[in-house]
């Protein structure tokens, strides 16, 4: 995901689900979005980091996210923003963030929630 507009509407519109290190956006497609890939965008701000910092956890984030892709719905809009913490997370610890929010963005949600 390269457009600011992608990026702007899967945060204000799709469901949201945080965890230490990061915060994940997901937006699933309309019925005319469906035959499009899922799009991937990543924040990392500088709270996060040096450029050092954030480009290191900017490719593990892409790295952690691959094996997931196929999770998501054709035409979605996934925005996954990290938290100051990622800059210091261990590999693993930033893996199972990322996961348990996917998890928790993939399930069918419950009645009475959005």
């Amino acid at each position: 995901m390269r457009r600011r507009d992608d990026f702007t509407l899967a945060v204000r519109r799709g469901r949201r689900a945080g965890r230490p290190t990061v915060v994940v956006h997901l937006l699933h497609p309309g019925d005319a979005d469906a035959k499009t890939p899922p799009l991937v965008g990543f924040v990392v701000a500088r709270n996060v980091g040096n450029a050092v910092v954030r480009n290191r956890v900017r490719r593990r984030l892409r790295h952690l996210m691959r094996p997931h892709l196929d999770r998501l719905a054709a035409g979605s809009l996934l925005v996954v923003r990290a938290n100051p913490r990622a800059g210091t997370a261990r590999h693993d610890e930033l893996a199972a963030d990322l996961e348990l929010a996917l998890d928790r963005l993939l399930r069918p949600a419950s009645k009475g929630r959005r």
